[in-house]
């Protein structure tokens, strides 16, 4: 089989390697399994940003590079006219060659590719939607443009569309799905002790969309009602001088430390010895760190976006956010009081986590194939 990916995601070259965001590579190298020949299309960068890299594994992968493009300011728009023409026959040549594409959505090269794969339309297809797919969600114009194209099945014929979270009156093509990033062997009982100190968590890029400072903010409140709290920051991003100048400013150096970005092999250890994770991020495809965190019993706190209140059984599973602080505060305080429900809680998140393993993960990948 001859597999295509359109995607936005950045690549960098290193000793003949193709490099980049080490979750989305692992997640395609276990699509890579079941295919002969791999193509990919996708703007290539000098340098790789991110810390967490991994690279694709494939005996038979040809990269073809087309230039990064955007749509935000006027200028950018004017510049990707120019560079439409060369977009449109790459991706069109490719998809000639393929017998299965695979389009990376939402981004610009996914809405290209939604609109090049109508002229395709006994191709089968597969379109990964990382992003919301909340149909009310406030989204951006080309986001919306995307979805409509795919879910219309008169534009898009043999096409399966891989949605987070389950969603009512959707069109026959589109399909529940997850992502995974625990194997079935790493599936353990874990015990957590909630009479001690509460340990946090916050697992993510550190950017504005993210709010770590909210997740700050709220351990600093528990902090200053008399709660025995501390708080872990995961992650890299523009936002850490800032966060670390809060931390210092307040004096909660003894209680919140930002640890940067790590692999997940120490993530894992930190979930296990973590009683919660908060994510109060404004938008989300599926929060991989929230899945992780539930995985090994800890219970999540997140805000209502995308597919959460669903991972979270609308409260059963974790605890949801109304990003007003002092209410959020209080209904924290609540239910720290009761033991016996924290315990309750963590072992329905982890049970439901457990489901979605790697080989899970695996199989049905490969009956989307």
């Amino acid at each position: 089989m001859n597999f295509l990916i359109i995607t936005h995601v950045p690549h960098s070259l290193k000793n003949n390697q193709y490099l980049g965001y080490a979750p989305y590579f692992r997640e395609m190298n276990m699509w890579f399994k079941y295919v002969e020949k791999v193509k990919v299309v996708a703007p290539l960068q000098l340098h790789e940003t991110s810390a967490l890299v991994s690279a694709y594994k494939h005996s038979n992968l040809n990269f073809v590079e087309v230039p990064r493009f955007s749509i935000v300011s006027l200028k950018e728009k004017l510049l990707s006219i120019l560079k439409l023409p060369l977009l449109i026959f790459q991706i069109s040549k490719a998809m000639i060659w393929a017998d299965h594409i695979h389009l990376r959505c939402p981004g610009n090269m996914g809405l290209l590719g939604c609109l090049v794969q109508i002229f395709f339309p006994s191709k089968a297809k597969t379109v990964k939607y990382a992003g919301n797919w909340e149909p009310n969600s406030k989204q951006p114009l080309s986001y919306k443009l995307q979805k409509w194209i795919v879910s219309n099945t008169l534009l898009s014929k043999n096409i399966k569309v891989l949605t987070y979270g389950k969603w009512p009156n959707q069109t026959k093509n589109i399909i529940p799905f997850f992502t995974a990033s625990f194997s079935e062997v790493e599936i353990e009982e874990v015990e957590k002790n909630f009479s001690g100190e509460l340990k946090f968590l916050f697992v993510g890029s550190l950017v504005e969309g993210k709010q770590p400072l909210y997740a700050i903010r709220l351990v600093e409140k528990l902090k200053n009602s008399g709660r025995d709290v501390s708080l872990k920051i995961f992650g890299e991003g523009p936002l850490r001088p800032d966060l670390e100048n809060y931390i210092q400013t307040m004096n909660l150096s003894t209680c919140i430390t930002v640890c940067g970005g790590v692999p997940l092999d120490q993530l894992k250890d930190q979930y296990k010895r973590s009683h919660f994770s908060i994510l109060p991020s404004k938008s989300e495809g599926w929060p991989k760190a929230v899945a992780e965190a539930m995985f090994f019993g800890c219970i999540p706190v997140a805000t209502r976006v995308s597919c959460v209140p669903w991972m979270l059984e609308n409260g059963k599973r974790g605890i949801l956010l109304n990003e007003e602080l002092e209410k959020d505060l209080t209904k924290l305080n609540e239910v720290l009081e009761n033991r016996g429900e924290l315990q309750k809680m963590a072992t329905e998140a982890m049970n439901w986590s457990q489901h979605y393993t790697v080989e899970y993960f695996e199989k049905e990948i490969k009956n989307l194939l």
